[in-house]
């Protein structure tokens, strides 16, 4: 007996009665999982909660008939029979795993659900021996399939273009508040401000061991500092920037892996080879920061490339100044 599957049951072994019960409980939880995807999306994103409450109502009514067909066949009394009672049964992601989730990953869900609800249904009936319960599984897998264009029907309701637009671009506009605003200000703070002491130690001990160890130390420092500096400035309550958790993982991360560009070089054993990649490196790092303020913060590239450009390579010529005097 293999420990943690002693309490599941194979569909195969269910009655009719018990795939009844299991489709009503299925139905049921992806009622509240869609009035959850409602809720959390109804403050920004309006018009996709409007589909998300539809559909909820969807499932209502499939429950209903299924409640409806157990009483006449077998009763007023269902059996307790969810997901995690069936081995192999399709199973939902936990509540505490979805509410951050952003939009287009709920809309990807919410059709995940339905696909997966469908194809079970289905390849369930394909495999049942009686005929009765085949009849049964092949209903449960049409309905499924018309929740699908349930879900299309609403879209196009509520969803039309300018809402989806006005949508969407809300949901860029948190991604860039929440990860590529921050994310942007620590690859730039790793990049530029960790050139001056990585360089400086280069050229005064022309020692690679001891460069790299100094730029290993001041990526992570910085990396855990510009982290913490993010997370605690701002709540993101007041200025809808988001999660201070994920902002501050997004700044330390990206700080740290700009200080880490220029430092890894240094992990080569001779001093030039390991300084000309690292000077390669810097100036692919100080470009990409260009392209990505170009591309999110809708700043031009020559002046993005300027602006980022002409500070690291001060930062760089104080480095080389100081370690060489």
């Amino acid at each position: 007996m293999i420990p943690g599957f002693s309490s599941r049951r194979r569909f195969n072994d269910l009655s009719e009665q018990e795939v009844l019960a299991l489709a009503i409980s299925s139905e049921e939880d992806d009622a509240r999982i869609y009035r959850l995807y409602a809720e959390r999306l109804r403050e920004s994103y309006a018009a996709s909660a409007a589909v998300f409450d539809g559909m909820a109502e969807e499932e209502d009514d499939h429950r209903r008939q299924l409640i409806a067909l157990h009483r006449d066949r077998f009763g007023e009394v269902i059996p307790l029979l969810r997901r995690e009672h069936v081995a192999g049964f399709h199973a939902r992601r936990p509540v505490w795993l979805i509410e951050n989730l952003g939009l287009e990953t709920i809309r990807a869900q919410a059709a995940e659900m339905e696909r997966e609800a469908g194809a079970f249904y289905a390849r369930a009936a394909a495999h049942a021996r009686d005929a009765a319960t085949r009849a049964l599984l092949g209903d449960l897998a049409a309905a499924e399939a018309g929740h699908r264009d349930t879900a299309q029907a609403l879209a196009e309701e509520y969803l039309h273009d300018e809402a989806r637009d006005d949508e969407d671009h809300a949901a860029r506009r948190q991604f860039v508040l929440t990860y590529v605003q921050p994310g942007l200000a620590g690859l730039m703070d790793g990049s530029v401000s960790t050139l001056a002491p990585i360089f400086a130690t280069a050229f005064a001990t022309q020692d690679t061991h001891t460069t790299f160890l100094v730029g290993l130390a001041a990526s992570v420092g910085a990396g855990i500092s510009m982290g913490f500096t993010e997370a605690a400035s701002d709540d993101g309550q007041l200025s809808g920037r988001g999660s201070p958790i994920k902002r501050g993982i997004a700044t330390g991360v990206m700080t740290t892996v700009g200080g880490l560009g220029h430092a890894l070089p240094y992990l080569i054993p001779h001093f030039w080879a390991a300084t000309i990649t690292a000077i390669i490196v810097v100036f692919i790092e100080l470009w990409a920061i260009a392209w990505i303020q170009s591309r999110y913060m809708d700043t031009p590239f020559l002046r993005a490339a300027f602006q980022v450009v002409l500070g690291g390579a001060l930062v760089f010529a104080a480095g080389v100044l100081i370690g060489g005097g």
